[in-house]
């Protein structure tokens, strides 16, 4: 015999407590798809159908582009980790572009050229006003004659071997981007900043995995590489420029693959205040993809709509789900004596509890349970104040804080 859990079974027995309960259910598989259901799927589609790289040495010309805004306690620590790369000098150039810099940026800039005898390896693309960084990559790129372009920021350093890893990509036609990684560097960390690293794992697992059944979702804005010949020319205030440069080149027909051992370091934000400038940044960003394209989330306009949909849309709909959660769970133990609302109520509850008890006391963030539940409810929260930033802040494109702060 079958026995088919319903409302009816666990207590809701009116026609508001079934549709609270529908509420309720829907609600919790919105999240457990998004966090779990998903990547689950992805490991599946990775394993049964890949779709590999073909992947050989390919020797090109190569600029290397750092947008940068006041940067002149970062860009001699940037250009050294630049020409430091193993990559053919007679091959590889560095362009400096200046988003109306008005500290020593500039000048650090043409004195390091001259001093290093390096003229025509570091060139200077000097913007006289601030525009931010989507209006000055589209004039960079204009500038620009070589095969590839990498895109990094002017905060991490690159990894001597990043370079290569990135172009030999591009012996494989059918690859049009390719995203590095970045890795947070472990001495000093602090406990919320371990639970940011443990996200930024998740979200890298996440982007290979896609990159093994096609392409990603938006690159790794601190390296990325794009074949010169597939950009196109972005609104000057985009704020995802990592997220709608490579969306154009999937639309063009081709792939935008994760390259692992393309490594740029940077380390974790180190307290809430800092990740949630970022991050809000970041989320406002995507509420503002979503308006101006909405067609990205239909299959027959975008060939990687599952992904799209699943890794942005079910993002920013997974804090009205967690809310939707707890009120209509909240309703169900009102309304009904069965244990089973009592129990998911009380999970709920304790999960949120235990985020604030790790907020108040930050030693009981050595605790793993509270580490990813505080990581977890922040980067939610972010999603509403992202919200409010995209509705309120038509100069969200430009920087807001200070190169040390500035995570893109």
């Amino acid at each position: 015999m079958v026995v088919i859990v319903g409302p009816e079974f666990l207590g809701a027995k009116s026609v508001s407590g079934t549709i609270t309960f529908f509420l309720f259910i829907a609600s919790v598989i919105v999240l457990f798809y998004t966090f779990l259901g998903y990547p689950m799927l992805l490991m599946l589609w990775g394993k049964l159908i890949p779709q590999p790289i073909k992947h050989r040495r390919f020797d090109t010309d190569v600029v290397i582009v750092v947008v940068v805004h006041n940067g002149e306690k970062l860009i001699e620590q940037k250009l050294v980790t630049c020409l430091a790369q193993d990559f053919p000098p007679e091959h590889l150039r560095v362009l400096i572009v200046s988003d109306g810099s008005n500290d020593g940026t500039c000048a650090f800039v043409e004195a390091f050229s001259k001093r290093n005898m390096t003229p025509t390896r570091v060139t200077l693309l000097a913007l006289p006003e601030r525009r931010g960084k989507s209006a000055c990559l589209n004039d960079a790129v204009n500038a620009c004659d070589e095969t590839i372009i990498v895109f990094t920021d002017v905060r991490q350093t690159l990894h001597t071997s990043a370079v290569r890893c990135l172009v030999d990509n591009f012996s494989d036609p059918q690859i049009g981007a390719v995203s590095g990684q970045l890795v947070f560097e472990r001495e000093g960390i602090t406990e919320f900043g371990a639970g940011i690293d443990a996200y930024w794992r998740y979200e890298k697992f996440l982007r290979r995995s896609q990159s093994q059944v096609g392409s990603t979702i938006g690159v790794t804005g601190a390296i990325y590489a794009l074949r010169r010949q597939c950009f196109q020319e972005i609104p000057s205030e985009t704020i995802l420029d990592d997220v709608l440069i490579p969306m154009n080149v999937v639309m063009q027909g081709k792939r935008v693959v994760f390259e692992n051992n393309a490594i740029a370091y940077d380390k974790p934000t180190r307290n809430i205040a800092h990740e949630r400038i970022r991050k809000v940044r970041t989320l406002a960003g995507n509420f503002q993809l979503i308006a101006k394209y909405p067609q990205w989330i239909l299959p027959w306009s975008n060939p990687i709509a599952i992904h799209f949909v699943s890794h942005k849309i079910m993002r920013l709909l997974s804090p009205l789900a967690l809310l939707v959660a707890i009120s209509a769970n909240i309703i169900l133990v009102i309304c009904n004596d069965g244990p089973f609302f009592k129990i998911t109520l009380a999970l709920q509850v304790a999960g949120y509890i235990t985020t604030f008890i790790g907020l108040i006391v930050p030693s009981m963030q050595k605790i793993i349970v509270v580490k990813l539940a505080i990581a977890f409810l922040s980067l939610n929260w972010f999603v509403v104040l992202g919200f409010i930033e995209f509705l309120s802040n038509r100069k969200a494109h430009l920087w807001k804080t200070s190169p040390a702060t500035h995570l893109d």
